[in-house]
């Protein structure tokens, strides 16, 4: 018997749910009823006082306890409400003026953050988005090839969310400090069943968040920078967190702090950090390694399910190249997400992917092959037809 399994009880979701969706939303663990219990009798209770008491501190505790599970030492990771605030709080440590003004992207990156750097073209970036060959991974020679001496930053996903390759972040990082430039690796895929070390990469930046993998819910993501890089940056999204003196309500300009509260901007999402501490302690109980051997096997299990049946699958063949998610793409599967979601199977469509698939380390071997079997019932009877005809 797989001995994570008897973290099962904790998720309140399985019961009920065959819940194959991780890489959008974690499934709950019980702890988090309490905690907002608790965030719920501090404000009750305490009132302002939960500030100086509690409060103040839980950004950085929190932000420790992410940080040890990407490989970065304490102090060096602060927390944020999203991803692509965290893109904005880095690019706005810039100035797109000059020649080096270049961003250089691939077009399977996560569209949030294309959005956001395809704006920066009005402070004067340039962005070169760079297509996919195949649907699955970097280009890696044409990738490399455009950092260039004009290249100032290089946001690159590590688990591309579409297909979950993982990204050879080491060879695009040493590229781009050899021609000066900074990448940005967003982690928010790999965190939690993917081993992290931002260090040993030496990444300048790394960003994600705890909604996914993580099993923390929405409103927490966070922000690491290289320790040598930070005291050097003035970042321009800010605020009174980053300030030294916060509660002294200084006018005029900000004194910045030297550690990682550098980076952080406005009040902190309290309830949200208290949703992610039970997540967070379990992830660093079972172990992200661990988790990684299973999310290696389970994966190749729904591969081979779904090779079996003739369908595509696009996601890598090679366990060392995958993240923990199988995009399965069989006829009709924008419509067959709506007869699993119907029988309660929890999973979800991506153009250009298929039906998105990811095992956790709570999920049984046994609903793998049911949500695939499930699948090839509904392709044979047309059951999503049904859930598609006007009420």
């Amino acid at each position: 018997m797989n001995d994570l399994l008897k973290w099962r009880e904790e998720f309140p979701i399985l019961e009920k749910t065959t819940y194959l969706i991780s890489n959008s939303l974690g499934a709950m663990p019980r702890g988090v009823y309490d905690r907002m219990q608790d965030y719920a009798e501090t404000w009750a209770t305490r009132g302002v006082r939960a500030w100086e008491e509690s409060w103040w501190e839980l950004a950085a505790e929190t932000s420790d306890r992410i940080g040890a599970l990407i490989g970065a030492r304490p102090g060096e990771v602060s927390v944020h409400q999203n991803v692509t605030l965290t893109q904005a709080v880095i690019a706005s440590c810039f100035d797109f003026s000059g020649p080096r003004n270049k961003i250089v992207m691939v077009d399977l990156e996560f569209p949030s953050v294309q959005y956001f750097y395809f704006e920066q073209q009005r402070r004067g970036a340039r962005v070169e988005l760079i297509p996919s060959e195949d649907g699955l991974r970097v280009p890696m020679g044409k990738f490399l090839a455009a950092i260039d001496e004009h290249t100032l930053l290089v946001p690159i996903s590590y688990v591309l969310f579409r297909s979950a390759t993982i990204v050879d972040a080491r060879a695009i990082i040493e590229r781009a400090h050899r021609v000066g430039a900074h990448v940005v690796l967003d982690i928010f895929q790999a965190t939690g069943t993917v081993p992290v070390d931002v260090r040993a990469l030496n990444a300048d930046f790394a960003v994600g968040g705890v909604l996914k993998w993580l099993c923390g819910g929405p409103g927490v993501a966070y922000l690491y920078v290289r320790p040598d890089l930070r005291t050097k940056l003035e970042p321009g999204v800010t605020g009174w967190f980053a300030h030294q003196r916060p509660f002294q309500f200084e006018p005029g300009p900000i004194a910045r702090r030297d550690d990682a509260f550098r980076f952080m901007t406005g009040t902190t999402q309290i309830p949200a950090l208290y949703a992610c501490q039970p997540g967070l302690e379990i992830i660093a109980q079972v172990g992200v390694q661990r988790i990684r051997e299973n999310s290696i096997r389970q994966t190749t299990r729904l591969m081979n399910g779904a090779r079996a049946r003739g369908w595509r699958v696009n996601s890598p063949e090679n366990s060392s190249e995958r993240g923990g998610t199988v995009s399965v793409d069989c006829p009709h599967a924008a419509e067959e997400n709506i007869g699993n979601l119907a029988r309660d199977i929890l999973v979800d469509y991506r153009p250009k992917a298929g039906i998105r698939l990811s095992p956790h380390f709570y999920n049984r071997d046994e609903e793998i092959d049911f949500a695939l079997a499930q699948i090839e019932e509904i392709l044979a009877t047309h059951a999503w037809e049904r859930h598609l005809q006007p009420v």
